[in-house]
């Protein structure tokens, strides 16, 4: 993985930047997210999407996203995606580390995901960044009945 080289911001997603989201969501993953159920997430009041941008001579360019919830003292992660020419520089563990910074800035005392079992690069990801592995949710995955990896965190202050 590479130092990111230009300044990069992140920042709360706007209603305007669904189609950006959605390029993305969709290069991502094989059973996108819906626009509708993005739009929701932007509504409800324990819903967070974090948008990672970079600096070019054109402007900020969205680079990665991620969507999860504040629910009492845990922040679960939902979907974390990054552009697929964006991918191995960095704006995964960047905009990973936001989120962490947001539960920790909340009090949150826990993090958690589902991630599928064979997704080995964001497993690695998250093992670093201090997620451990503490189960597995059969066939999880509506499209292709894959497992879930669920993998949590401690976030002490």
């Amino acid at each position: 993985m590479r130092q990111l080289a230009a300044p990069v911001r992140t920042r709360r997603m706007a209603l305007a930047d669904l189609p950006g989201v959605m390029e993305i969501e969709k290069e991502a993953f094989s059973n996108p997210w819906s626009v509708e159920m993005v739009r929701k997430e932007l509504t409800q009041e324990w819903s967070n999407v974090l948008l990672l941008e970079e600096s070019t001579p054109w402007g900020w360019e969205l680079r990665a996203f991620a969507i999860f919830w504040i629910v009492a003292d845990e922040v679960h992660v939902l979907n974390v995606a990054t552009h697929v020419a964006s991918r191995r520089k960095g704006y995964g563990k960047r905009i990973m580390d936001e989120v962490i910074a947001v539960g920790r800035g909340r009090q949150c005392k826990l993090g958690i995901l589902e991630v599928r079992r064979s997704n080995l690069p964001a497993i690695t990801l998250y093992s670093q960044l201090g997620f451990r592995t503490v189960g597995l949710r059969p066939r999880y995955y509506n499209d292709n009945q894959e497992d879930a990896v669920v993998m949590i965190m401690d976030l002490p202050p």
